[in-house]
């Protein structure tokens, strides 16, 4: 199966629950859908993406940044796609694989997405509730085994982020770090979560991967099918992503050509960037529908792009999985919000986070196809060095010179690339930096 890229036209027809098909464009980062539904058809393309590489100036701001990050986060490696459909697009790998390993990083490599998953297993969430197979606002307890503590609580509610939930990540990140291969039963995991004081539900944003971890668990038992099943369905399959899965639960690289995921040695005031330790043979179980998955580059930016403008839905398809969006935080700006798996930065839909060894951004806007993902291969800084890089790449980039014969749309971002540059240069972690090349 040949992997949708930004610049190659072709199509290909997938037999699901819904019959579906995706095209991509090569002049365009197109997309077209088709499926039944009660009115036979649904279809969705996104804008045309030029032909060409972004200027040199814009490209050697770009990898300017993502050098610096690099350095300010002890990454000896990472991988970076950015596309402006007005403009060009710049996809690259920078550095290597580790201190160790100098082999070179190339843009071709997969890696483990993060939060990204959650994205997907939204996705999901939608795409069964549109074709009547669960219901939006269907009880957790009638689709999940001993959670009775959360029969106030939807699968909506999951989803978006509002059932009030606690985070596992703090309690088991250490046991992650020191037994990577163990398999981890997802309602296991999420029961640290689920241990700590809830907060109010319904009205108020809380980040909790348990929440993720519990709506992948009620999606399997609502379709019959494994985690790893309704992401080749509803995401792989219908966007021709073939280096994107949501891997089984044995330990094991993220693909045949992978981009090594670090683990540095914590020290008095910050981390030994010169000691490294190989975290890339990982159980996926340790992050399932939350933040297992793994991808490529351009499978990330096709995906983002997709699942920005909801293109794996019908037209019109109701209710609107980004339409109720809730303040990320309540120090958050008012133009950072979360809701529908994803976080909403100004025009931007997508989502970041962290999963062992790689730092993990995808976001995209819903109307111009503008789209940034990265990687960066260590998880010190878990997913703010990934977000921050992300913010500041677009910024970057949405002053793009306008490509002969286009047109720039209306499009703008409420922060500037200096402001995420000096997030970035206050994440500094290596209390003993790498050695000069």
């Amino acid at each position: 199966m040949r992997p949708i890229t930004p610049g190659v036209f072709y199509m290909h027809l997938v037999s699901s629950r819904r019959l579906r098909a995706a095209a991509a464009g090569a002049v365009a980062l197109a997309l077209v859908l088709t499926g039944c539904s009660s009115d036979g058809s649904f279809s969705y393309t996104a804008p045309d993406q030029v032909e060409q590489a972004l200027p040199e100036e814009t490209a050697a701001q770009l990898q300017e940044s993502v050098e610096n990050a690099m350095a300010k986060t002890g990454a000896t490696g990472a991988i970076v796609g950015v596309w402006v459909p007005w403009s060009g697009t710049w996809v690259t790998g920078l550095g290597t694989q580790s201190v160790e390993d100098q082999t070179a990083v190339t843009a071709d490599m997969t890696f483990r997405v993060g939060d990204v998953t959650r994205l997907m297993t939204c996705d999901i969430l939608y795409a069964l509730a549109d074709d009547d197979v669960v219901e939006l606002d269907g009880p957790v307890p009638e689709y999940v085994s001993g959670v009775a503590q959360l029969g106030d609580i939807t699968l909506l509610d999951l989803c978006n982020g509002t059932a009030g939930i606690g985070s596992s990540e703090s309690a088991v990140r250490g046991a992650w770090a020191n037994t990577p291969k163990r398999v981890w039963a997802p309602l296991e995991l999420a029961s640290f979560g689920l241990g700590q004081d809830r907060t109010e539900p319904h009205t108020t944003y809380r980040d909790s991967d348990a929440s993720y971890l519990l709506l992948g668990l009620a999606l399997e038992r609502a379709s019959g099918m494994t985690a790893s099943e309704l992401v080749e369905e509803y995401i792989s399959d219908p966007l021709d992503l073939a280096a994107t899965s949501l891997p089984g639960p044995a330990a094991a690289a993220p693909g045949d050509n992978p981009l090594s995921g670090n683990r540095l040695k914590a020290i008095d005031g910050g981390y030994d960037c010169t000691a490294q330790a190989d975290t890339t043979v990982l159980s996926s179980s340790t992050g399932f529908t939350d933040s297992g998955a793994v991808s490529t580059i351009d499978d990330l930016g096709a995906f983002v792009q997709a699942t920005a403008r909801q293109g794996l839905r019908e037209d019109g398809a109701e209710p609107d999985q980004f339409g109720s969006p809730l303040p990320a935080s309540s120090k958050a700006p008012t133009w950072y919000q979360a809701t529908g798996g994803a976080r909403l930065v100004g025009p931007l839909v997508g989502q970041h986070g962290w999963t062992p060894g790689y730092s993990t951004a995808a976001y995209a806007d819903p109307e111009t196809g503008f789209a940034v993902a990265v990687v960066l291969n260590n998880s010190a800084t878990r997913g703010s060095s990934a977000a921050y890089l992300a913010w500041e790449l677009a910024a970057i980039a949405s002053k793009a010179p306008v490509a002969d014969g286009q047109t720039a749309p209306e499009f703008g971002l409420p922060f500037t690339a200096e402001q995420y540059r000096a997030s970035i240069d206050g994440l500094t972690v290596c209390a003993t930096p790498l050695p000069a090349e």
